[in-house]
């Protein structure tokens, strides 16, 4: 008899006196079983300590009860906790994960998302690289694999989605900025390449309160269409000497061009930076500045990182509710592998804004 813990089916069913066939349906859980020989097999399975081969299950029922996740970064704190709330669902629920990182990338991203393919994942969460240019997110949902995002939309691609209200929420910090008496206030943001026509166009649409499909902007895009309705709606007009690209996606960049933000003539009274990896960087720029916070410049950030309310003063910021997507994310992806037959649906999370001593009233 094979060794307990390596017992195959053929073994089960030796024990069971049933064919390898019916000891196959019963714990591959497909198929009909009279009730009676369906205990004999389990019992059996028991005894000898079979534990289930998943893959070969997977390729007998088309289904692995694992779900694949393609994060951004997984070292950012962002991905962290969503990558939590993911997995908290998929436990309750019996469902394996398999996570890759795309770094932002989308070679990488091509490749993760073929990689999870090949596996036989039921189903995907993607945080896409490219909002425009996603070619295998359109032939993924074409295969019929369920596939919800999250963070970002990708232009034409009808699929479940989960993102904050990154437009409010920006609005939302500004206009306390404002509340506070501010009126010279600067945005530090990545605004990775999106726009055809760059910045400057858009900064001209968006006061000129010009329609701008937001839906598929990156968020950096949308916290700065925020950053900018924030200030119509109180009647301030926009700078756009304070709005400072970073470029890229790193606290190198940002830390790079606050300086020339601080060091101007007539320098901004409060910073709002549009997410963590911004908010490092422009934190080390103020620190070997020297500027004091808040003394000589008020800052929200936006995303809550646990230096934040470490730091002192502490640091008021924009939390994301990072562990509830990641739960909504997997719990509409669970419906999907169900089968469940919705319209897509947008879930828009509002984010709360934590006040703490990073803002001096003027």
């Amino acid at each position: 008899m094979a060794e307990k813990g390596k017992a195959t089916i053929a073994d089960v069913a030796r024990v069971a006196g049933v064919s390898t066939a019916t000891a196959g349906r019963v714990l591959g859980g497909y198929g009909y079983t009279s009730e009676e020989k369906k205990d004999q097999v389990l019992r059996a399975a028991q005894t000898l300590g079979y534990r289930p081969n998943a893959l070969a299950r997977g390729l007998i029922t088309g289904k692995t009860r694992t779900l694949g996740v393609v994060a951004g970064d997984i070292q950012n704190p962002f991905y962290a906790s969503v990558l939590r709330g993911i997995s908290n669902v998929a436990e309750a629920n019996g469902f394996g994960l398999l996570i890759t990182n795309s770094d932002e990338a989308q070679s990488k991203e091509v490749h993760s998302v073929e990689l999870l393919a090949q596996k036989q994942v039921d189903g995907l969460i993607v945080t896409p690289s490219d909002t425009r240019k996603a070619r295998h997110l359109h032939n993924i949902k074409g295969m019929g694999v369920p596939l919800v995002l999250i963070d970002r939309a990708v232009a034409g691609l009808m699929v479940d989605r989960v993102a904050t209200d990154n437009i409010a929420a920006a609005e939302h910090a500004v206009r306390h900025l404002i509340a506070a008496g501010h009126r010279r206030i600067g945005i530090v943001a990545e605004l990775v390449d999106e726009e055809s026509g760059g910045l400057d166009t858009f900064l001209a649409r968006a006061v000129a309160g010009d329609p701008i499909e937001s839906e598929t902007l990156y968020p950096s895009w949308q916290r700065l269409l925020g950053y900018i309705r924030a200030h119509r709606i109180e009647g301030l007009p926009v700078d756009p000497r304070l709005a400072l690209r970073a470029g890229s996606y790193s606290a190198v960049a940002a830390q790079a061009v606050v300086p020339r933000l601080m060091e101007a003539t007539d320098p901004p009274t409060a910073l709002f930076t549009t997410d963590g990896t911004m908010s490092e960087g422009a934190m080390r720029a103020l620190s070997e500045l020297k500027v004091s916070i808040p003394q000589d410049v008020s800052i929200i950030c936006f995303d809550d990182l646990d230096w934040m309310s470490f730091h002192r003063p502490g640091i008021t910021t924009v939390a994301q509710p990072r562990l509830a997507m990641g739960e909504a994310a997997a719990r509409m992806l669970l419906e999907r592998i169900r089968g469940e037959d919705y319209p897509p649906r947008t879930v828009l999370m509002p984010a709360e804004l934590i006040e703490r001593g990073s803002v001096a009233r003027l």
